[in-house]
């Protein structure tokens, strides 16, 4: 399976009345394919998999299958507990996803073949190949990652913890176990912020919640990037993204409502996040509107 182009995690917008609103949900991910997107990635950590129910997730999937019509890979998440996990995982298969994104597991922090065998039981749930996310206390080693390498069905690495060190020893041991179709990507929350290090660890591709939010400026940043623009995509940093992470980091969880909230601004009513999630304040809702509209300004918009 080949991504080519920014990963686009879709946020999930829910109605006044707290239902998955799926005629929005399609319009946001309609209206983002023209930027080329690389991969859709409905129902993972953007989306709120942590909120939704197994008929949610199957209303999302289906809904993101059908708009996207197989322009790119579809990307379904499935974690948390593992019957959970495993329940997602049929039913994005149901509802036509390419692949799955496995979430970490519920609340406890198991050893690594604990890990390597929960990934391998989401594995065996469908048919569907599964992308690791590193990340919480889903933490991997380059060993286990070598074991998972040796199933055909475990595609890709999804780095979310930023130990670059051992990220670089992932890929080490993935490539040395045979796996040069193996998709590695970095999934740190904005991760443009830490993409052009990345890249030198052979970790080309990146996960972007800011192209669900302003796929203008998360494209002018892509484009900088792929073309060796480094003036651009500097400025892009510096101007856009590096503020957008001081706010974020303002509040826990600010990582998906961010998002949210800027859709809000640019007139797509996707509603709030859910608990244990917040939205902004109207204080941090004055300095995002700023932020974008700088992003906005360098992006030539």
């Amino acid at each position: 399976m080949k991504f080519d182009g920014v990963l686009f995690f879709p946020v999930t917008p829910f109605t006044a009345e707290g239902a998955v609103d799926v005629d929005l949900l399609k319009a946001h991910i309609s209206s983002r394919l023209p930027f080329g997107p690389g991969g859709v990635f409905p129902a993972c950590g953007t989306g709120e998999f942590h909120a939704l129910s197994i008929d949610e997730v199957r209303t999302i999937v289906t809904a993101a299958v059908e708009v996207v019509a197989g322009k790119v890979p579809v990307v379904a998440g499935a974690g948390g507990p593992l019957g959970h996990a495993l329940a997602a995982a049929r039913a994005a298969e149901e509802a036509g996803a390419d692949a799955l994104l496995v979430l970490p597991p519920y609340l406890v922090t198991g050893p690594t073949d604990g890990l390597v065998a929960y990934t391998e039981a989401v594995a065996n749930a469908s048919g569907l190949p599964v992308i690791v996310y590193h990340r919480g206390n889903a933490r991997f080693t380059a060993a286990s990652m070598a074991r998972l390498a040796a199933n055909p069905k475990v595609i890709g690495f999804k780095d979310g913890l930023g130990d670059v060190g051992l990220a670089q020893e992932i890929v080490a041991a993935v490539r040395a176990a045979g796996r040069e179709d193996f998709a590695f990507f970095n999934g740190l929350l904005t991760a443009e912020l830490t993409q052009g290090a990345y890249r030198g660890l052979g970790i080309p591709l990146y996960s972007s919640a800011a192209f669900a939010m302003a796929p203008e400026i998360a494209k002018a940043y892509y484009d900088a990037y792929m073309a060796g623009d480094e003036d651009r995509r500097n400025a892009l940093l510096q101007g856009f993204y590096a503020p957008l992470v001081r706010l974020r980091d303002q509040t826990p969880g600010f990582g998906v409502s961010l998002i949210k909230a800027g859709l809000r601004l640019g007139g797509l009513a996707v509603g709030s996040v859910r608990p244990p999630l917040v939205d902004p304040t109207e204080e941090q809702l004055v300095q995002l509107k700023s932020i974008l509209a700088k992003g906005y300004e360098l992006a030539g918009r």
